[in-house]
């Protein structure tokens, strides 16, 4: 096991003291700041258009907030070990905030790139949050608590690029950012005067804690295998979210953007049964619920290529089971998250931040790597080998669970 001296933590709400309402504001919270990561994926071509970007530049927006969040991730987030995490939150909050404002004035793609990776960066104050609520969790319900928190954050994923859109229809797109500005200075507000501190006695340097990432990974095989799973299955999400705009835009669906704004929030019911698998977790049932997970997500994957292969004239009932691969797949998603997480949090209460960052640092990953292979899936084979590359990254998820055994 690493070294622990790091301190223990001293926070001035016992565990278990967490209340409805507070579970609440960590999911509100988790939804609102997520937003910002996944929106600029259907800007995009607004953005380009206003600002007269190149090809290739444009391709960047999408790319800088993501990386900005991979950064924050490894560099950021490791400081919730070392510094209290109430005022650390609120900076990064700050700081969000005032990049986002600042993006609805950029004037060139350069500067909005680099504000985009500020905002992606201050954004990772989510996975300072989350480990907050499992700390404040009662004994045997951390499953619970972070499945509630888990779904505010699954909510916010897949509503941001139809909110998005929705946004940018009407007022354009630098209107999202300072509307998105304002949230955030709003959620800061709140934030500083319910959020509880949490003031870890470190005994180390934010060097040392950057160097143990390597340490933790290595010596913890949860993390390991948790973070695996977690980044195949998000592998497979990407590249079926970022592929179904291309598939629903031909016959028979020939859904505009409007239309496939509105499909994206059928995906949004898939997040309520996030909680269920926090609790079953907490009745020790962690490895056959992540196995249902990953069945559920190769089913999902099967109706998806199912119903988009028709080409029949009823699009309402080829649509409609797309719009059910589409729940089952979040659902499979968020399970496994949901599971992974709460047995990351339940490893070393002392090192939760790095923990976490390595957790979410990893699995998003794979949410890259899903989100490259659409376009290359998509011109070789088409919606069918989507699916099936989807598929292949569930089954690869299947024997990560077999080989590594009970947890």
């Amino acid at each position: 096991m690493p070294d622990t001296n790091d301190g223990q933590l001293c926070e001035r709400l016992p565990a278990g003291t967490i209340t409805g309402p507070q579970t609440l504001l960590f999911a509100a919270s988790t939804g609102i700041i997520v937003t910002n990561l996944f929106a600029p994926q259907t800007l995009v071509g607004l953005i380009g258009r206003s600002l007269g970007a190149s090809a290739a530049s444009v391709g960047l927006v999408a790319m800088a907030t993501l990386l900005g969040y991979a950064a924050g991730l490894f560099f950021l987030v490791p400081m919730a070990d070392l510094a209290e995490n109430r005022a650390l939150i609120l900076r990064m909050l700050a700081a969000a905030a005032l990049a986002a404002g600042v993006a609805a004035f950029a004037p060139t793609i350069a500067s909005l790139l680099v504000v985009l990776f500020i905002l992606g960066a201050a954004c990772s104050a989510i996975q300072i949050l989350v480990p907050i609520a499992a700390s404040m969790a009662p004994p045997g319900e951390a499953g619970r608590v972070i499945g509630d928190v888990m779904s505010g954050l699954m909510i916010g994923i897949l509503l941001a690029r139809p909110l998005a859109s929705l946004v940018a229809d009407a007022w354009g797109w630098r209107a999202f950012y300072g509307l998105n500005a304002t949230a955030l200075v709003l959620l800061a507000g709140v934030l500083a005067f319910t959020l509880p501190q949490r003031r870890p006695e470190a005994k180390s340097t934010y060097g040392a804690l950057i160097a143990s990432l390597f340490g933790l990974l290595r010596d913890e095989p949860v993390l390991r295998r948790r973070a695996l799973t977690a980044a195949l299955v998000m592998a497979a999400f990407s590249l079926f979210w970022t592929a179904v705009a291309l598939r629903l835009a031909q016959p028979p669906f020939g859904l505009g953007q409007r239309g496939i704004a509105l499909f994206a929030l059928v995906g949004a019911g898939g997040a309520v049964v996030t909680p269920l698998f926090g609790r079953a977790g907490d009745h020790g049932w962690t490895r056959s619920a992540t196995i249902v997970c990953h069945l559920v997500l190769i089913g999902a994957m099967a109706l998806a290529a199912w119903a988009g292969a028709s080409q029949s004239e009823a699009s309402w009932q080829s649509l409609a089971l797309m719009g059910i691969s589409a729940v089952l797949l979040d659902i499979g998603v968020t399970g496994d998250q949901t599971l992974g997480r709460r047995a990351v949090n339940l490893l070393q209460p002392e090192a939760r931040g790095r923990l976490n960052g390595l957790f979410v640092g990893i699995f998003f990953i794979g949410g890259a790597i899903g989100s490259l292979l659409a376009g290359v899936a998509w011109t070789w084979g088409g919606w069918t080998c989507v699916c099936a590359i989807s598929a292949v990254f569930g089954a690869a998820a299947l024997l990560v669970d077999w080989i590594g055994g009970p947890e």
